[in-house]
């Protein structure tokens, strides 16, 4: 029976912005995104604590009938996902899957850099991990991988300040801070997906050299080749093209914010 739909997770807001080229490409299919707006930021949570949220919102999906969770969050991304798939998910949910975005973008990061240099610009939980120089070394061990955490930036987008001129010295600071690391670098990746919404500054800030590669199409694409590769899954999948929104926070405040992430307007409903 095609009863499931894709849950999307995130801490927050940013999440829309992968949710938005997921349903671009994959149109068809059911979708419940749930943000924990009332317990955000992640990014200076203990792993612990974040461990405990990320399973707490993904068991949420769980029980309304998504068999694929997306974690659209990469401090989540970072600091649970490996034990949810490695314990929870052997233990009590066998059938049930939950994907992340490092992997997805690890595995492509070569075709954005001809210098083999990249910046990761992200929050301190994600950079603090290692997970992105650990997984990029993986797969291309040639790469050199330098970090920037950039605490003001969600902060700022999640009050709407982040195109306000306030904004700026923020946004240079932390790019000045990357950028003095190596003058090779040829590729930054904006390792958050709250980051997308700083690209008018970014843009202005960094020369124009350089690739900034946003996360939304490379985990949009991944999704499509991995239903591909696991038509079992897919096959579970509601065809309805519905989507629906709830959040741990206030809906209204939700509504006002989300709109300006997913790129239209929509209405969302409070966590139970």
């Amino acid at each position: 029976m095609q009863t499931s739909p894709i849950g999307i997770f995130d801490s927050g807001y940013g999440g829309l912005t992968v949710f938005r080229s997921i349903a671009d490409q994959l149109p068809e299919y059911d979708y419940i995104y749930l943000g924990d707006n009332a317990r955000s930021p992640y990014g200076d949570h203990s792993f612990d604590t974040i461990y405990k949220y990320t399973l707490e919102c993904v068991e949420w999906l769980f029980a309304r009938g998504c068999q694929l969770v997306i974690l659209a969050c990469n401090t989540a991304s970072a600091k649970a996902l490996r034990t949810i798939q490695q314990k929870d998910l052997p233990a009590k949910y066998p059938d049930r899957r939950v994907l992340g975005v490092i992997r997805p973008t690890a595995e492509v990061i070569d075709q954005f850099t001809q210098h083999k240099q990249v910046g990761v610009m992200g929050t301190r939980g994600t950079v603090n991990s290692q997970s992105y120089l650990l997984e990029i070394n993986k797969f291309f061990p040639d790469i050199k991988v330098f970090q920037q955490s950039c605490p003001m930036w969600v902060p700022l987008i999640e009050n709407n300040e982040h195109l306000q001129t306030g904004a700026d010295f923020f946004v240079q600071e932390y790019c000045r801070l990357l950028m003095a690391q190596s003058a090779g670098i040829d590729c930054v990746l904006l390792a958050c997906t709250h980051y997308p919404l700083l690209l008018p500054k970014l843009k202005n800030t960094l020369p124009e050299t350089i690739n900034i590669l946003t996360q939304g199409e490379i985990v949009a694409n991944s999704l499509v080749d991995y239903l591909e590769r696991h038509p079992e899954i897919e096959a579970k999948l509601a065809r309805a093209g519905k989507k629906s929104f709830y959040t741990s926070g206030d809906p209204s405040a939700f509504d006002e914010h989300a709109s300006v992430f997913f790129g239209e307007a929509l209405k969302s409903e409070k966590m139970a």
